[in-house]
């Protein structure tokens, strides 16, 4: 089989019309040179110098193999350079999951400043709950994933991923405004409740705050789109618990952060601790950068590392 470098050795001795000429260009020893020759010899089955007293001649075949060989060497270059380009994450592919709040909060600037660093990269994006996330990541259709916990349902992660905190977000309370009811959760046994489908994490947190209140909350309502529950607080139809990135200023709805330590919700970078994506570094700064600073409901984590 015949190799590139004794093909580049070929046309840099047919240049220099010497053995030790080449090998000072390439790098090499005389007799390193002298063996590739002999070995692209054996290899071909031509003779491609003559030997004599006071150098080397190169054949006819030697030349013709040269010229046949431009194309080949010059595919070499460009695909050498497509691997650098694809071990530096410029032509590389990352696959991306999130949760709808988070798509709608955090994607859209972090693609912009990750598509702006590589614009060649491709980047695929999944969306769904933190369960289906996760065992995507862990069985390596996703690279990286952004997940959330609240902080009365934490969650258990798989061993060999990696997590990183990314914002924190402060519980709110939505009310419609002027509609009279207690700011305090314990004022609220009463109220009719707008929470997330029964069985999520966010439907569990719900139901401990009120327990911890005292009372069980009366659900009138329950959808997993917060533009919808905001909407339905904002008609009079009940109150509601969001994580900060959901809520939007409103004219209609009054917000205001619970103060019980336990009412947060913490949202994460998640990935395998052995993914060498080289576009994955990229990525986890990319989200960092678009999480808000200037928010009342939402604070960026601390830089470190979970899991």
């Amino acid at each position: 089989m015949l190799r590139p470098q004794h093909l580049l050795t070929l046309r840099t001795v047919v240049r220099t019309g010497s053995f030790a000429l080449a090998a000072r260009d390439l790098g090499y020893t005389a007799s390193a040179i002298s063996q590739q020759i002999s070995a692209l010899e054996k290899d071909t089955g031509l003779v491609l110098f003559e030997r004599e007293a006071h150098g080397i001649r190169p054949t006819a075949a030697a030349h013709r193999l040269v010229e046949f060989s431009v194309p080949v060497l010059a595919a070499m270059d460009d695909l050498g350079h497509q691997v650098h380009q694809l071990a530096t994450g410029a032509t590389g592919r990352l696959r991306l999951g999130s949760f709808a709040t988070a798509g709608v909060r955090l994607i859209p600037p972090a693609l912009s400043a990750l598509t702006a660093a590589h614009p060649r990269a491709q980047v695929q994006l999944e969306e769904g709950e933190p369960e289906e996330l996760v065992a995507a990541v862990n069985d390596g259709d996703l690279d990286v994933a952004l997940v959330y916990e609240y902080g009365l349902s934490p969650r258990q992660w798989p061993d060999g991923l990696a997590l990183h905190h990314l914002v924190r977000e402060d519980l709110v309370l939505l009310r419609a405004r002027d509609s009279g009811l207690s700011a305090r959760l314990a004022g609220l046994s009463q109220a009719r409740w707008i929470t997330s489908r029964e069985g999520t994490a966010g439907d569990l947190s719900l139901t401990r705050l009120c327990a911890t209140a005292g009372f069980e909350a009366a659900v009138a309502f329950r959808s997993n789109n917060y533009d919808v529950v905001r909407e339905l607080v904002s008609a009079g139809l009940g109150v509601a618990v969001v994580p900060g990135l959901a809520h939007s200023p409103s004219e209609a709805v009054e917000a205001t952060r619970l103060p019980q330590r336990s009412a947060f919700r913490r949202v994460m970078v998640l990935h395998r601790s052995e993914n060498s994506n080289p576009l994955l570094g990229t990525a986890i700064r990319s989200l960092r950068s678009a999480a808000p600073v200037a928010e009342p409901f939402v604070h960026p984590a601390q830089d470190e590392q979970a899991g």
